[in-house]
């Protein structure tokens, strides 16, 4: 019996040993991480902001010079056939004029709650018709937007094997989340082949596998602070930087090196009903500057090529009502 349990105990020291060796950061030195912003025109109208005025003091006042934008299908086609570029014409123009770099997202499921955006006129198509059409709507814009001097990667689908957190909002993409994802590949890879593709999953929950083998990049999403809906209070995920350089190193054993991007760091509060709808003070509660002092200090630690922060607006948002300290420190990160 003794020696049952020592063998118990060695076993269970060379696991330890292993998962710690993992866990270490093997990356090379960043001397300066790449920092940038997704920006949502969907967002910025859940804050009652005006979109324009936003994105410029992203640009021109923060000095953000890498982007995430979104075509969101809902607002690229709102009509069968007919499409609006407008907005995203105008975000791509100005960053061109500052010599930013995009991220341009694209696909059924993208940033933003509801998970997948899907105009009203798809609802009543068939499968094979909403896919017809969806891959119609992807080869639009990429066509529209794979010569612009500022475009660095394509992402398709975000989080798309994340199938449990959308499942009542998704239909079809769950279904054949993997056939549909490689007929958009497929094609992006045909209309453009300079530019690499984004494939992301999320940090604490996506096995990364699926995701990882079909990029030319990897993104994960970085969040600590939430509030599940399944409970009525919020907490914070119990890890360590070490876990995501642990699952990054397992990932990277097994499919071998290419570069990643936490594509989605959390830097805004996870609440239970909009923002504008929340008191200030649980706004600063769930994500006050030392919180979000914390995200940036504890993603610095994961490992990770470059970091695209989630919640710009809401700095913005938080300036114009007298709380500027979000914006000044996130300044500090563009400067």
């Amino acid at each position: 019996m003794k020696k049952r349990n020592k063998i118990i105990i060695q076993i269970l020291l060379i696991i330890v040993a292993v998962l710690w060796v993992f866990s270490l950061d093997f990356s090379e030195n960043i001397s300066e991480p790449i920092y940038g912003a997704s920006f949502s025109r969907f967002h910025v109208d859940e804050l009652g902001l005006n979109w324009k005025e936003t994105y410029l003091a992203l640009l021109n006042d923060l000095g953000i010079r890498n982007f995430r934008f979104s075509a969101h299908w809902p607002t690229t086609e709102p009509e069968k056939d007919k499409f609006n570029f407008s907005e995203l014409d105008f975000q791509f123009e100005e960053a061109e004029r500052m010599n930013a770099s995009i991220v341009l997202a694209v696909g059924h499921r993208l940033p933003g709650w509801p998970e997948c955006h899907t105009p009203k006129w798809v609802e009543g198509l068939s499968q094979e018709q909403h896919q017809q059409e969806l891959l119609k709507y992807v080869e639009t814009v990429v066509k529209r937007y794979k010569d612009s001097p500022s475009l660095k990667y394509w992402q398709i689908e975000n989080e798309p094997f994340l199938i449990s957190f959308s499942r009542a909002y998704c239909g079809i993409h769950n279904e054949k989340v993997n056939e549909i994802l490689k007929k958009e590949i497929d094609l992006v890879r045909q209309l453009d082949s300079q530019h690499p593709i984004i494939i992301t999953d999320s940090g604490e929950f996506g096995d990364w596998f699926r995701a990882y083998s079909r990029a030319d990049v990897f993104g994960t999403s970085l969040y600590l602070y939430v509030w599940p809906k399944s409970i009525d209070f919020p907490i914070r995920y119990p890890i360590t930087p070490g876990f995501f350089r642990l699952k990054y190193n397992i990932t990277r054993l097994i499919l071998g090196a290419k570069p990643t991007l936490v594509i989605e760091l959390s830097a805004e509060p996870w609440l239970l009903q909009p923002i504008i709808e929340t008191p200030i003070e649980v706004q600063l509660d769930r994500m006050g500057i030392d919180k979000f002092n914390e995200m940036i200090d504890f993603s610095a630690k994961s490992g990770f090529d470059g970091f695209y922060l989630w919640g710009a607006e809401w700095w913005y948002w938080l300036k114009l009502n007298g709380y500027p300290e979000h914006w000044e420190r996130a300044k500090e990160l563009f400067d």
